[in-house]
């Protein structure tokens, strides 16, 4: 069965660039439309890896890694950052808030697949 991915931005463009090319790597991909949408749909299916933007309306990627890592089926799940913030600093506060890897935007679809199949396989 195919690995499920759950992409985070508000961008519907960069979503559509995500899943397309996360299909093709056969993966399956949920997609939402910020952090507050992308929590619900965390709550209501269990995926095996979360993407998400750092600015976002409703709620921030910080805010949605925290989030999830208080629940406890996604304390274990990897997170990864995929945003245009690039700074030490932010870095630094993904890391603190559980997320497992940093992505810059824009992103190469293939680095992105290559890091997908790391983390998740």
């Amino acid at each position: 069965m195919a690995k499920t991915i759950l992409a985070v931005d508000d961008s519907g463009s960069l979503r559509q660039m995500v899943a397309f090319s996360l299909k093709a790597a056969g993966y399956q991909v949920i997609e939402a439309i910020d952090g507050q949408d992308g929590l619900e749909k965390a709550k209501n299916q269990v995926v095996d890896l979360v993407l998400t933007d750092q600015n976002m309306p409703r709620m921030d990627g910080l805010t949605l890694i925290k989030s999830l890592r208080a629940l406890p089926t996604y304390q274990r799940v990897p997170i990864l950052m995929l945003t245009t913030e690039s700074s030490d600093d932010m870095k630094a506060k993904g890391r603190a808030a559980g997320a497992n890897g940093w992505l810059v935007k824009p992103f190469d679809p293939q680095k992105l697949t290559e890091v997908v199949k790391k983390v998740i396989g």
